[in-house]
């Protein structure tokens, strides 16, 4: 009996910009090596602490446009004037060999791989405790302009009015805790009837 014979999952968090989901999805990573990330590619920017490959893949507009042109994404969308796509051959190739991937998108990105797969998604929407600390956070990465924070807290309101499609809704008021909860909801999702494919011929040894 394999206990593993089962279809990975697609574990989608979501959230504001600065309200944590990046780091909590390295910290998910590091906390369980069975599950991999989604390192998207985008045409933005890269930020002084990020590195090509790890954080995503960051191409040119031209390049992104023939990726597009190819079908090479399950979902791109375009945030602050700024492409972002997950590759479609990265998901199909690890969710067929039962192994699970965390995305890292905002709700336009969510809802196109429920579109491609619902049966395999779980997403989680994370809150910020109070609009003034999501404030107090993207000034302290102090990785982006003025301009981008102001940006990015007009737009807050906006992502966050999309919660109630999401399957779990978490506040993160601290990254450990938050982390914690994220593993059990993991946990938990990974047990579902529907998941555990091995249990079906388990069951029909017993009763037999």
């Amino acid at each position: 009996m394999n206990k593993e014979s089962r279809k990975g999952l697609m574990l989608v968090l979501s959230s504001p910009s600065g309200a944590g989901k990046t780091t909590i999805c390295k910290n998910i990573i590091n906390l369980d090596k069975k599950i991999s990330i989604s390192i998207s590619f985008t045409t933005r920017e890269k930020r002084k602490s990020e590195k090509d490959g790890v954080d995503y893949f960051f191409v040119s507009k031209k390049k992104f446009e023939n990726l597009k042109k190819k079908n090479f994404f399950v979902e791109y969308a375009k945030v602050f004037d700024n492409w972002y796509g997950t590759p479609k051959s990265f998901i199909e190739k690890n969710l067929k060999k039962g192994q699970d991937v965390i995305f890292d998108i905002d709700w336009q990105g969510a809802q196109k791989l429920s579109d491609f797969s619902k049966s395999d998604v779980v997403s989680i929407f994370i809150l910020p405790p109070s609009n003034k600390i999501l404030l107090e956070r993207l000034k302290k990465r102090a990785e982006d302009s003025q301009d981008i924070v102001d940006k990015r807290m007009s737009k807050a309101k906006a992502e966050m009015s999309h919660w109630i499609e999401y399957d779990y809704v978490l506040i993160n008021n601290d990254i450990s805790e938050c982390s914690s909860e994220i593993m059990n909801i993991l946990n938990a999702e990974r047990k579902k009837r529907n998941r555990q494919k091995f249990i079906f011929s388990f069951i029909e040894k017993l009763l037999n």
